[in-house]
């Protein structure tokens, strides 16, 4: 097939990533993709920290490719933070603050760079969640594309909520209401939505106003989905963006299995011993746990989710990521003697885990997530069934895709955001979802039963039409090409 990607003159796309793994990840990985199409130079800032996560990975995907990182110190001490504290991940409580004052001097240095570009950029892919940057290509005249982290249900559904004004009615945080407007019955709770989207904080509400003034300015959006997924809601997307909506994933899948196993930073890990445990078990058995970058449970709900797992008498690998609490969580693994108690039939990886390596292997058969987009687009991807414990942000938006309109996930019941009840959650015996209801949901999406069944071909043929999608000649590969072309049109 003849590649129809511009080749009248070489287009130069900056690429300015949000700094949390959910967001920066996706942007390499589609700032690699783009570059791999002839015609394109592709620029990613990054911080010294996350050229340190992925190691040889950048240069040698610099040799290879016409890409370039470029990075921008980051002012941590300057701002009150830990050294080295230069992504969302390493956040402690009360950090938050500090940390988008130094994101905004970050979004500073790099204008400064970019106005010195040579070539100038042809076009700027910035994050939507950065809108200090927006300013900037504005006022260098930039056309500006928004990468959005969340895939098209959600940005929707967010909208829907925003202009239906039911957050302006007496609705309690926690009574259900349906969102108008949209394709789907969808029945959600204020307390389910992302904080950015209820809360009226003097702070926020100036956030909000910056994010939909960018949002105005923008030119188009990308989003890491692919059409065949959420065809409804990208044809909704397209109305809100003068057709300038394009969906470019799973980006996921322009990895190598090389790449898979460092994407994102070193895994905690060791590649070939975890691709040996899994060779060791037979096709669709083993259970693969992960909350995500920024989940923060208190410690008696990871005990339920331990002796959960335990429980289940199946095989899995459950990653625990490095939290304010991990003394105590270190203390009573140690207590329980838990590994001894599954020893052989399941792993602890504490820190990174290389999830697209581990989700693409024949041997896993579910998928306990807490529906963070990439988490979301990634099993989807590979084809597995998902056990559902979305947590905050969009990530309820996320679970009703996986659940209620495509079929293949279990929920564990999770009824609020972590970012509610704050004052509650920092008792140590809070627990929003009991072992037997994590238990209950893993059985249902492992099990052999006809639901069981339906749930996992169902899942199979999305991860077929996901594989499709990123080839030559599906979707996404048309699409990026026609983003490209219209990226040159005069504006």
């Amino acid at each position: 097939m003849e590649d129809s990607s511009p080749s009248n003159e070489t287009l130069h796309l900056v690429f300015v990533p949000m700094l949390a793994p959910g967001h920066f990840i996706p942007m390499i990985d589609m700032a690699k993709l783009m570059a791999n199409h002839g015609g394109i130079t592709a620029t990613v800032f990054i911080t010294p920290v996350i050229a340190a996560r992925y190691g040889q990975t950048i240069n040698q995907l610099s040799e290879s490719i016409s890409i370039c990182f470029i990075q921008v110190p980051f002012p941590s001490k300057e701002n009150g933070l830990p050294e080295n504290c230069e992504t969302a991940d390493k956040l402690s409580k009360g950090q938050w603050i500090n940390f988008f004052q130094a994101l905004d001097e970050w979004q500073t240095s790099v204008e400064h760079v970019v106005e010195q570009m040579k070539p100038f950029p042809t076009c700027m892919i910035t994050d939507r969640f950065i809108p200090k940057i927006a300013v900037a290509a504005k006022r260098l005249d930039i056309r500006r594309v928004i990468f959005d982290g969340m895939g098209c249900l959600s940005v929707i559904l967010i909208h829907q909520t925003e202009v239906s004004g039911i957050l302006e009615s007496d609705v309690e945080l926690e009574q259900p209401f349906i969102v108008p407007g949209i394709p789907d019955r969808i029945v959600i709770t204020k307390q389910q939505l992302p904080v950015f989207v209820y809360s009226n904080s003097p702070g926020m509400k100036e956030y909000k106003e910056k994010l939909k003034e960018a949002n105005r300015d923008a030119y188009g959006i990308i989003i890491n989905s692919f059409d065949e997924l959420e065809l409804d809601y990208i044809h909704e997307l397209q109305k809100l963006h003068q057709n300038r909506a394009w969906c470019v994933g799973p980006l996921c899948m322009s990895n190598n299995k090389s790449e898979m196993a460092s994407r994102g930073d070193k895994a905690s890990i060791d590649k070939n011993q975890c691709l040996k445990w899994l060779d060791g078990h037979e096709s669709g058995s083993v259970i693969y746990v992960c909350l995500g970058s920024l989940s923060k449970m208190t410690l008696t709900q990871m005990l339920e989710l331990g002796l959960a797992l335990e429980a289940s008498n199946r095989p899995f690998i459950w990653v625990i990521r490095e939290t304010d609490g991990k003394e105590e969580i270190e203390k009573w693994l140690s207590d329980y003697e838990y590994e001894d108690r599954i020893c052989g039939r399941g792993i602890l990886v504490r820190g990174w885990a290389p999830q697209v390596l581990i989700l693409s292997h024949e041997s896993v058969g579910g998928f306990l997530t807490h529906c963070g987009w990439n988490s979301t687009i990634e099993g989807i991807s590979f084809g597995v069934p998902m056990i559902t414990w979305p947590l905050f942000s969009e990530q309820f938006f996320n679970e009703k895709l996986v659940v209620q309109i495509l079929g293949i996930g279990v929920g564990v019941g999770a009824k609020m955001s972590i970012f509610e009840s704050d004052e509650q959650k920092e008792t140590l015996d809070y627990v929003l979802v009991r072992r037997e209801a994590i238990l209950d949901a893993i059985e249902k999406v492992m099990c052999g039963d006809d639901d069981g069944e339906e749930r996992r071909k169902r899942a199979r043929k999305l991860g077929e039409a996901a594989k499709k999608a990123t080839e030559e000649g599906g979707s996404s590969y048309h699409n990026i090409n026609d983003f490209l072309q219209d990226i040159v049109k005069p504006q």
